[in-house]
């Protein structure tokens, strides 16, 4: 219980401390930069997490392995949908989003959603990209705190 609570608290203060040290022209650039952190930590954590597993044989595999066992590990939970178009686009979606839940009080802080989500986007392609797969990840909050995270498969 408590290491979820200091990965959130951190997760937090992490945001905080790059949106925070820039000024409001450069939003987009914290959020890339947030975005290339969760790039390197996913990317990392995927390694390890497959360092004894078979290569996965298809992208629906990949997207099963992302929702259960790479966000168990990550925030103790498995994805609540994945859907998929079989053209390479998947919709992952979690309707208690950690991370969101403590933000999720009021409409007033819908508009900080994107950098809340900006280091789970990353972290997600960074495991994809672990795992041979190089995609686009978005994430989208209609309603907090749930949230669905599309992923799109760039086809080389």
């Amino acid at each position: 219980m408590a290491d979820e609570v200091l990965f959130e608290l951190l997760h937090y203060e992490i945001v905080s401390h790059i949106c925070n040290s820039s000024n409001e022209e450069d939003k987009a650039s914290s959020i890339s930069k947030l975005e290339a952190l969760g790039y390197r930590i996913g990317l990392s954590l995927v390694e390890r997490l497959t360092k004894d597993n078979p290569r996965f044989k298809d992208d629906l595999d990949t997207m099963k392995f992302i929702c259960k066992d790479f966000w168990m590990t990550l925030y103790k939970k498995q994805i609540d949908n994945l859907r998929t178009n079989h053209q390479g686009v998947y919709v992952l979606q979690d309707n208690r989003f950690k991370l969101l839940t403590l933000i999720s009080q009021g409409k007033q802080y819908m508009d900080m959603a994107p950098r809340y989500l900006a280091m789970p986007c990353g972290l997600i392609r960074g495991a994809l990209s672990g795992l041979g797969i190089v995609s686009v990840v978005t994430a989208e909050v209609s309603a907090m705190p749930a949230c669905k995270f599309q992923i799109q498969i760039q086809r080389l």
